[in-house]
Parts: C-alpha cells; structure tokens; sequence
C-alpha cells in the first residue's frame, strides 16, 4: 500500500509501535512460534532503544514540493 502525507513546517507526527495490528494484519501472539497453530499468546513489552549504545532511527522519505 503506497500513500503519502503532507506535513507544514513545524508539523509533528506520532509514532506507535505494536507488535501486531490484528486484524488488518496477521496476528502476532508474541511466542516465537506458529502463529497459526498457536491458541494462546503472552504479553509482551516493546522497547525502543535510543542510546549511544544501542541508537534507534526511523527514516521516512522526504519528496520536495
């Protein structure tokens, strides 16, 4: 799926970090196994690193107006 945004000078956006986005993509139970032989998935906590040691970066495309 290709889309795009416009975004003015000083706009800011939101990042959200998920380990699944059930159902419009397949499920993630989050055990490491089958996801589709899996009945039951854990809790699990998501961590962005963002150090020297462990830099984190998202890189979005930027096209000039």
């Amino acid at each position: 799926m290709v889309t795009s945004n416009y975004f003015p000078a000083g706009h800011k956006i939101r990042i959200e970090v998920s380990s699944s986005n059930f159902p419009r993509f397949d499920r993630n139970l989050n055990t490491g196994g089958n996801n589709y032989d899996e009945a039951k998935g854990i809790v699990v906590e998501n961590k962005i690193h963002h150090s020297k040691q462990y830099p984190s970066v998202i890189k979005l495309p930027f096209i000039k107006k």
